[in-house]
């Protein structure tokens, strides 16, 4: 069964079952780099130690090439191309996972994607940023770092977080508090100066952009307006999706547990707006998990939301991607929603 995707007009249809060429130079597109969790798939355990009968989804790894294998998934991330009213693209990037160089490799060569423009970042888990050291990889060479920074927009917790400056507050059983400073994840991109005789390193050279985490306070990064759209991601943790777009209404929502009823508001057909696209999160194909949706959960939040069509992301190798989407095609006629899981290297074209 094709996945979901847009017509070059931006309308439903059925697409066809392979990434589409690049002929639609003056159009907006979608390309998902990476669908899985943070382990990715296959899961290195399945082929180290199988287990009998092997697990199918990941030992199909061994004999299917990744780019033909819609079952191989990089950490969850996307990459905006947008076509700007002038003609020119813009490439706007969603998360740079763990194995962001990977992602580069397959699919920037096969879209022609020259650079990443802006990055945006949900949260500063492992699988959202631990490829921002690689970022340099996209950006010209130069020994002295003298090149122009990428902007990267965040929150002001996660800029804590990757400054090693941000204080955790535990609540201890005799009811004392304590605090703790995190760990540093990357000093030396946030560092904005040398010491005193310090060596130059070549790193990736970034521009820290605060957001903030609230729907009322949109921010625009090479030219693409993203309002941000707080979600729960665990018991107390804010994870951030984003929606963007104005001939398209799109939310991109990869790491969530629960949504705020504001949040849900804004996204939903009897609320701020029906979508025509909704990117989501679903880990497990069945049970529940305590920080993502799994199958079971995510579609009821597809019919409470209801956008036009719905694509799936986030996914563990509990999916097999042809069988479930027969499954979700049937779901989907029932429910009146398109409905399919999304693969590495998709690329959907789209009126932004």
């Amino acid at each position: 069964m094709a996945d979901l995707n847009l017509t070059q007009n931006g309308t439903c249809s059925s697409p066809s079952p392979t990434p589409a060429a690049s002929d639609d130079h003056g159009q907006s597109a979608l390309i998902f780099l990476g669908t899985g969790c943070s382990s990715a798939v296959p899961n290195a355990m399945c082929l180290i130690q199988p287990s009998d009968p092997p697990c199918a989804v990941c030992s199909q790894s061994l004999s299917v090439p990744p780019e033909k294998n819609p079952n191989y998934r990089c950490n969850t991330s996307l990459l905006i191309d947008y076509c700007r009213s002038d003609g020119n693209h813009s490439y706007v990037l969603i998360d740079v996972g763990k194995t962001f160089r990977e992602q580069v490799l397959r699919w920037f060569p096969l879209y022609k994607i020259p650079r990443v423009d802006s990055i945006v970042l949900t949260h500063e888990h492992a699988d959202a940023v631990l490829g921002l050291d690689d970022i340099r990889a996209v950006q010209p060479f130069s020994p002295t770092n003298d090149i122009n920074p990428t902007p990267i927009y965040l929150t002001q917790f996660s800029m804590e977080r990757f400054k090693g400056s941000h204080l955790i507050k535990m609540h201890l059983a005799n009811c004392f508090h304590i605090f703790l400073t995190t760990g540093m994840k990357f000093p030396y991109l946030v560092q904005k100066k040398l010491k005193e005789g310090q060596e130059v390193r070549r790193v990736a050279q970034l521009e820290w952009k605060i957001i903030e985490g609230n729907y009322e306070k949109p921010f625009v990064a090479s030219g693409l307006k993203f309002i941000p759209l707080p979600v729960i991601h665990g018991e107390d943790y804010i994870c951030l999706g984003f929606l963007f777009g104005e001939k398209c209404r799109v939310a991109y929502i990869s790491d969530v547990s629960r949504f705020p009823e504001s949040t849900e508001y804004v996204i939903s057909k009897d609320g701020g707006g029906q979508l025509d696209l909704l990117m989501l999160d679903t880990l497990y194909k069945t049970g529940s998990h305590n920080v993502h949706l799994c199958l079971p959960q995510t579609l009821e939040a597809l019919k409470r939301i209801r956008p036009k069509r719905a694509l799936l992301i986030g996914m563990t190798h509990g999916f097999d991607h042809h069988k479930d989407n027969e499954f979700l095609t049937e779901w989907s006629r029932r429910e009146g929603i398109q409905v399919q899981l999304a693969h590495d290297g998709l690329r959907v074209p789209i009126d932004l």
